[in-house]
């Protein structure tokens, strides 16, 4: 069997990136938490682009529903714990990886854990899990680690970087704004409010997002790990413009779109305010 060697594992990185840059991502360390849709293929992406050190969150089990879109999701990993299984696919890219896995997931007590160390958090948890979003970036805000949320839309992704000194999750989605059945609306309409992928949804009756079910496609979560990988390297090598909330983008590749979004306030803007009471309306949610 041949030997691993870093170096010539990556080699074909090198020419977009420098041997020094990607010296400096074998040392970085980025924590994901979720290791399903997004997660899971945010991992694999940035292992290839050669970050060495990893934080990694989920307490899930793959079933059949997860086929879709999960890279993980297989008839041989039915049943097993998405960590689990990851890791493996991880370090058979890389087996010099140093791993720290959460099997409990992302909790208000292991939290500080978690982000111990960490160079950048790469969100990867399922859009309806608010709470834990929620307290994860809080953590994030407070302990100074950039943020990147990527999430899958229709054929496409919404991007949102936060970064340390500027707007915060918190103040951007203002979750706590309405009831928490109100949530899934304005997350929604703070991660696009281009709303690009609504235009070709095939069957509407699908988004249910009171009982928090939606439809979803493989094409969006890879389109999202390009993304994140792209927006995490230039964080971390401090390469490049970066878009910070509350700016952001927007790319759906059904319609070959980019919308470069502001909404400053975030989702206290008027147009988002009214985005969200026009939508609340018609789910009967106000």
């Amino acid at each position: 069997m041949q030997p691993f060697i870093y170096d010539e594992a990556f080699s074909r990185n090198i020419g977009w990136l420098t041997r020094r840059e990607q010296d400096e991502l074998r040392d970085k360390r980025v924590a994901i938490a979720g290791m399903g849709g997004v997660g899971g293929i945010h991992l694999l992406t940035l292992c290839r682009l050669g970050i060495g050190k990893f934080h990694l969150a989920d307490f899930d089990t793959y079933d059949l529903a997860n086929f879709n879109r999960q890279t993980g999701a297989a008839l041989s990993t039915l049943g097993q714990h998405k960590l689990d299984v990851m890791i493996r696919q991880a370090e058979d890219i890389n087996p010099e990886l140093d791993i720290r896995g959460f099997p409990e997931g992302v909790t208000a007590d292991n939290l500080d854990e978690f982000l111990d160390g960490v160079d950048i958090y790469i969100d990867g948890l399922d859009f309806f899990a608010f709470q834990a979003r929620q307290q994860v970036f809080a953590a994030c805000a407070a302990k100074g680690v950039p943020a990147v949320t990527a999430a899958p839309l229709g054929m496409g992704t919404a991007v949102l970087n936060f970064l340390p000194g500027g707007m915060s999750f918190k103040d951007y989605f203002r979750l706590d704004d309405g009831t928490e059945a109100e949530k899934p609306v304005r997350f929604l309409m703070g991660l696009a409010p281009a709303r690009l992928q609504m235009s070709y949804l095939a069957d509407p009756s699908t988004v249910d997002l009171a009982r928090r079910k939606g439809p979803s496609t493989i094409m969006a979560c890879q389109f999202c790990a390009g993304a994140a990988a792209t927006e995490a390297m230039k964080i971390l090598l401090g390469r490049g413009p970066v878009r910070v909330a509350p700016k952001g983008y927007h790319f759906d590749g059904y319609l070959n779109k980019l919308a470069l979004t502001w909404r400053p306030g975030g989702n206290r803007n008027p147009l988002n305010r009214l985005a969200i009471a026009i939508a609340c309306h018609k789910l009967g949610l106000s």
